[in-house]
């Protein structure tokens, strides 16, 4: 039992949709601290408004609350739980530590008698109000930037008087920089002064003197309530002081931090804990340093729960911070919990690492026409992705390769940019893309000491970029077959991929393989185990890398590899990347469902991902984890090594989809639905066919290559017309278009983006409801797990509408013709598995706008609608374990679910924020109705064709 016997049933505060600045970082946390307080037979209560995610399944607290995260559904929940004796707010970003003081303001917790764990009021509000955070600072000797408090127009400006420029300017009580900007020119500050203290919602700003080109530095602590404090990892930005730590890159263990300062640093982070409560748990300390001999470090900020890096460092050391971080708050102490990766050392101790972890951000810029790409104080990625290697280089090398951006790697891909203007205000104007221009710049000759003037990125790292830089340069001076072994092995050493040699080379990429593998330049597979090899990790958390062949006494020569092949079946699951618009944390959730249904029947589960935010990524959720891009060349190695027997591409969205035809080309076996039947849906014109072999209906359309073929096609099809790509996500590049003019327009820019996409052109259905359908298919029989019908008309994107299940007013004639259709499309398309139907109805005729037979965005949310564990089903189907009929459904669902977008608009002002055919929405709500008088649904109802956009 817990050492404080009093708790035994605690509500843990989920952080809601998600959105930029808030992800799925803190599902990750929450599901493990769920998972950390049932080990010790407490009873768990979670209140989280999101349906993606793996947290709210029902099987992860003894109660699973799909409400509004509101001082309301709180006392709902404390009512109907009068035994809660705790409430554990640190495990939901900033969303729960603002409901948590707002709860107690009101004096909620004083009421039910509940006890605030993991953290306590005053530390939140030490941290969240900078006045008193700085006032604490200077009064225990911790260095300040200089900085003072604005809660009025007018005191800003006297601020800014008294400073200077550069300032910058921060909202209290935000989350990933709401409100925040560096203002270089007096003209700016006057907007960007109102704008921080009308999103602060106690509209009062800090303004600081700004730091400009210092370097950020991030600490993650813990704390038990003996006062022992540990220190996770240390975190350095790449990029100085200026960018937001969610939009920098970072890298641990910190690169270029001299000893004694680190030491320093250290003892201040320890010193600050201690000083803003006295509270057991997890903890977030920002510090600047100066660039110069001085390192003179700052304080910027302290955040008393886990946050974004804190996942980041949990994947990066092994460390599980939020499963520790909640045993601790519930009175355990360091020195009695055991360390997770080894099983024998105990916790009390600070993980070392014999690796190098990069993480690069994942932006949508594409998704919001007319923003600002600039990177500054304000959150705009959507993800991130995280590489793990035996170098700086290779994990970076790595890291650029799980952006799924369509890159190979920093460089040798031929897509570099060679215009010196434009690299020049690239560096300067630090941009989505920076991680290449550096590149780029030092391509063209651009010195090292200039990119460094101008980005103040540390010369260590631009040096290291220098160092693969004339390695390319060595090895393009070669042949395939003149290439020596010792640069080959170098080469894969700093993380150049197969097909950036092969770009050097200019041969083929399976070349490259070839001669490596003859070579005996393989990959071999590292433990991430928290202790450097130091004790035995029970853990199967790997990473690859290259090493140098070592010679036995007896002569022969062998490479060391940590991952043991068992003799099991085996299944691999390909994860679905870095979260993006269009592509979140809904796939996770699909993938973690299916590696334990997998294991349920009986294989030994692989996880192949990259993304440090996710469930999926945890050590003991699979069997085994490979850490690892989901690139080609790195999932062929795994699977070489491991010989599964097949790989399941259908759960991890897009990304995973992209992989089937190379399995397939190598003779790889696709688990559930074949190559053949997911190209086909993909390939809009074959669909189309199929679709008329079957008699099935669908807007009219054509087929186009060139601007000039779309507009042969416009004088058949009539106006408007819908424009989609084949082979995109999120309804990347759609587009309704009403004339010639406009089509012309878009199909150019199209093509100049995607150059030798097949064009799809639609006769747009004007006015037409829309509506999917999602379903289990076995390749004989069909069972419909729901049918939602969208509040909004055809034509804005599915993931953008409010969506109802069951539909609320389609009669039985297209009820049933929705049935048909989805049934007949998932048997001619050999379904095995999952599929999503969409449709577009007109004149109560129901046409086919597309099918996707894989899991989509709607099944987790379905799944929670229903109280069905559908993934689970679906992947015992794929896997040929069981049949549609050997399962007993019975969806329970009183009233109505609705479906919520969530966007993400106010970080990107200016922004064109009409909705159409193209995804914007970065997250989900669930909302719970008993009828269609409803008030909620009544205004959703009302508004439905106020954004529609052309």
């Amino acid at each position: 039992m817990p050492k404080n016997k009093n708790i035994k049933s605690v509500l843990l505060i989920g952080s809601g949709p998600i959105v930029i600045g808030q992800a799925c970082e803190f599902d990750y946390a929450g599901s493990q601290s769920l998972r950390s307080l049932r080990e010790d037979g407490i009873e768990t209560i979670l209140i989280n408004s999101n349906p993606a995610t793996i947290m709210t399944d029902p099987t992860m607290a003894d109660h699973v609350y799909l409400k509004p995260l509101t001082t309301k559904s709180i006392i709902e929940i404390l009512k109907k739980h009068p035994n809660i004796d705790a409430v554990l707010p640190t495990m939901g970003g900033q969303t729960a530590l603002n409901l948590c003081i707002e709860a107690d303001e009101k004096g909620i917790w004083k009421d039910f008698g509940v006890e605030l764990i993991g953290v306590d009021i005053d530390a939140i509000n030490i941290t969240e109000d900078r006045e008193k955070f700085r006032n604490l600072m200077l009064k225990i000797g911790i260095g300040m930037a200089p900085q003072a408090t604005a809660t009025s127009f007018l005191k800003g400006k006297e601020i800014a008087q008294e400073f200077g420029f550069p300032l910058v300017i921060r909202a209290s009580y935000t989350l990933g920089g709401a409100g925040a900007s560096i203002v270089y020119k007096p003209e700016d500050f006057d907007e960007l002064l109102s704008r921080g203290l009308e999103i602060s919602p106690i509209h009062e700003v800090m303004i600081d003197k700004a730091l400009m080109g210092w370097k950020e530095y991030e600490l993650e602590l813990l704390r038990d309530k003996n006062d022992n404090v540990v220190i996770i990892c240390a975190i350095e930005n790449m990029d100085p002081m200026g960018i937001h730590t969610g939009d920098s890159i970072t890298v641990a263990p910190a690169m270029t931090l001299s000893d004694k300062t680190y030491q320093k640093m250290r003892d201040m982070a320890i010193h600050m804990m201690r000083s803003i409560g006295d509270f057991a748990g997890g903890c977030n300390v920002q510090f600047a340093v100066s660039p110069d001999e001085k390192e003179e470090i700052i304080a910027i900020e302290i955040n008393p729960r886990v946050s974004r890096s804190s996942a980041l460092a949990s994947k990066a050391t092994g460390y599980p911070i939020a499963k520790i971080a909640t045993k601790l708050a519930i009175g355990y102490n360091l020195d009695e919990l055991d360390n997770q990766i080894t099983k024998s050392t105990s916790a009390l101790f600070e993980p070392t690492l014999d690796y190098v972890i990069v993480k690069i951000p994942r932006w949508n810029f594409d998704k919001f026409e007319g923003s600002d790409r600039t990177l500054g104080l304000q959150m705009k990625s959507v993800g991130e992705v995280m590489g793990i290697g035996r170098s700086f280089q290779e994990a970076l090398h790595k890291a650029t390769q799980s952006l799924e951006i369509k890159r190979n790697g920093l460089g040798a891909d031929g897509k570099g940019v060679k215009d010196y203007d434009k690299i020049i205000s690239k560096l300067t104007i630090p941009s989505w893309d920076r991680v290449f221009i550096i590149y780029d710049a030092i391509q063209l000759g651009i010195p090292l000491s200039r990119i460094h003037e101008i980005t103040k990125i540390d010369m260590w790292f631009l040096k290291q970029y220098e160092e693969l830089h004339i390695l390319e340069k060595e090895i393009e001076t070669y042949t395939i077959e003149s290439l020596p072994k010792d640069i080959l092995l170098e080469a894969k050493q700093k993380g150049f991929a197969d097909r950036q040699i092969a770009h050097m080379l200019d041969c083929y990429e399976s070349e490259v393989h070839k001669k490596r593998t003859e070579l005996n330049i393989n990959r071999v597979f590292k433990l991430v185990d928290t202790c450097a090899a130091e004790f035995k990790a029970m853990t199967p958390y790997y990473y690859s890398t290259f090493e140098e062949e070592i010679e036995r006494p007896d002569g022969t020569r062998y490479v060391a590899n940590d991952s043991i092949v068992t003799e099991k079946k085996k299944i691999v699951v390909l994860g679905s990347g870095p979260n993006r618009i269009g592509q979140g944390i809904e796939f996770d959730y699909c993938c973690v469902h299916g590696v334990l249904a997998a294991a349920e029947c009986g294989y030994e589960t692989i996880m192949i991902n990259c993304n440090p935010e996710t469930v999926s990524t945890d050590f003991d959720t699979a069997d085994k984890l490979y850490f690892e891009p989901v690139f080609w060349e790195h999932i062929y190695d795994i699977i070489l090594h491991e010989k599964p027997e097949g790989v399941i591409v259908q759960l991890g969205g897009q990304t995973a989809l992209k992989l089937a035809e190379k399995l397939e080309k190598h003779g790889i076996k696709i688990i559930g639905t074949s190559f053949k039947a997911l190209d086909l849906a993909e390939d809009r014109g074959s669909f189309s066919k199929m679709l008329q072999e079957n008699n099935i209906p669908f807007p009219q359309f054509g087929v186009a290559e060139t601007a000039e073929e779309a507009l042969a096609l416009s004088d058949e099809l009539d106006f408007p017309l819908l424009i989609r790509p084949s082979y995109v996500l999120g309804g990347q590049g759609m587009k309704i278009v009403i004339n010639r003019q406009e089509l012309e327009e878009h199909v150019i820019n199209l093509l100049k983006q995607i150059p030798g996409n097949k064009l799809l052109l639609d006769h747009y259905l004007d006015g037409a409801i829309e509506a999917e359908a999602d379903a289990i298919c076995d390749g004989e029989d069909v069972y419909i797990i729901g049918i939602m019908e969208h509040i909004e008309p055809c034509g804005i994107h599915s993931g953008d509408s409010n969506a109802t299940l069951p539909p609320f007013n389609l009669g039985e004639l297209v009820m049933q013709q929705i049935k048909d259709h989805t049934k007949n499309i998932a048997l001619a398309l050999n379904t095995v598995g999952l599929i999503n139907v969409q449709f577009a109805i007109k004149d109560e005729i129901v046409y086919i706008i597309e099918a996707n037979p894989r899991a989509s965005r709607t099944v987790p949310f379905i799944a929670k609608a229903y109280k069905e564990p559908y993934v689970n089903y679906a992947t015992k189907v794929m896997l040929g374990e069981k049949k549609v009929k050997d399962f007993k459904f019975n969806p329970q669902l009183e009233g109505y679910a609705i479906k919520q977008p969530v966007f993400s608009f106010e970080k990107f002002h200016n922004v064109n924020k009409n909705l159409g055919p193209e995804m914007k929405s970065t997250g989900e709500s669930i909302l719970f109705i008993d009828s269609l008088k409803d008030d909620e649904f009544y205004n959703l109802y009302s508004r439905r064709k106020m954004y529609l956009s052309k």
